[in-house]
Parts: structure tokens; sequence; C-alpha cells
């Protein structure tokens, strides 16, 4: 191979790497309620864009909205990591949002 096509290939490499980085999943969980019955639940749903509780907010706010659910607050952002430990707990609405 020419040595002058191994920096373009290290670079390029470091470049795919990065994407996929940048690209690893960000997941929060949260509690909403409806009222008259009042109804309570704990979700786990996906966030797309900067992993931060207040983007994390803002897409939930809207998500649950449109079914008559009002977002009380975003406990915790994460990655897939942090996922199997939350599946039982969230239930139906697991990744339902």
């Amino acid at each position: 191979m020419n040595n002058r096509l191994l920096p373009l290939l290290f670079s390029g490499l470091t470049l795919l790497a990065s994407a996929t980085m940048a690209q690893a999943g960000c997941y929060a969980d949260y509690k909403a309620k409806q009222d008259n019955p009042l109804r309570l639940h704990y979700g786990v749903a996906e966030v797309q864009g900067d992993c931060t509780a207040e983007n994390a907010a803002s897409q939930l706010a809207q998500r649950l909205a449109s079914d008559g659910w009002l977002l009380l607050t975003v406990l915790e952002v994460f990655d897939e990591s942090g996922l199997p430990s939350r599946r039982d707990t969230a239930g139906d609405y697991y990744l339902r949002y």
C-alpha cells in the first residue's frame, strides 16, 4: 500500500468511528400523569438530538400530550446500557413514547 494513503485511510476510519459514537442512543426515564381520573405512569423513551434532560423534556411533553398525558418530570437521561434495568419497571410505557 502506498504510504501516502495511510494517513487518509486512518482519518477516514477515525471519522467513521466518531460518527458512529455520535449516533449512540439516548434515552430518558420520566413520570407523567392524566387527570379525571388521576392516572400516573413511569416510562422510558428514546430521545433524538442532544442527550440532555431539557431536550428530553421538550420532546416528551409533546409526545405525551398527543395522548392526553402531562409530563411531570424527566428523571434521568442515559445510553443503551441503562435500558435493561428499566424495562420491567416501565412495563407498557417502555419505549412507547
